[in-house]
């Protein structure tokens, strides 16, 4: 596991330990992480704070050269929601850690051009199936079912 998805992986961990989502995720600019966030939907009461939109917005505003130059590591799958916001700034590569306990919008992300790797790290595929299996009221309210 890379450095980057590592960091996305302790973002995940660290939601975890703050009672939320074990989700996590890091923006990337020419080998400098410019943010990191982990899903914070129960710890702010958000709608939206996903992982990867809480890396977003610690990035703060960018220039659109910046985000087409970027890559986002996420350690799961990325929803629709957080695709958009892929696709809305432009940014050409996603690294995921695992999509065997959630299929994002991969293809449709593939579709508009999005390079999408998938990693499928034991490490987040546990982190995962341990959260679901603890708390299935709580994922399905995250992926809105």
């Amino acid at each position: 596991m890379d450095k980057y998805m590592q960091a996305a992986l302790e973002e995940a961990r660290q939601g975890l330990t703050e009672g939320g989502i074990p989700i996590g995720s890091v923006l990337v600019h020419r080998g400098r992480i410019l943010g990191r966030g982990h899903n914070r939907r129960v710890q702010s009461g958000s709608t939206v704070l996903h992982g990867e939109m809480d890396a977003l917005e610690n990035a703060g505003r960018q220039a659109a050269s910046v985000y087409r130059d970027c890559v986002l590591y996420t350690t799961l799958s990325p929803c629709p929601m957080c695709s958009g916001a892929i696709l809305l700034y432009g940014i050409p590569k996603v690294v995921v850690g695992e999509n065997r306990t959630f299929m994002g919008e991969e293809e449709l992300l593939r579709s508009r051009g999005v390079e999408v790797e998938i990693i499928q790290s034991e490490e987040c595929i546990e982190l995962m199936t341990g959260f679901i299996e603890a708390s299935p009221e709580l994922w399905n309210e995250d992926i809105g079912e």
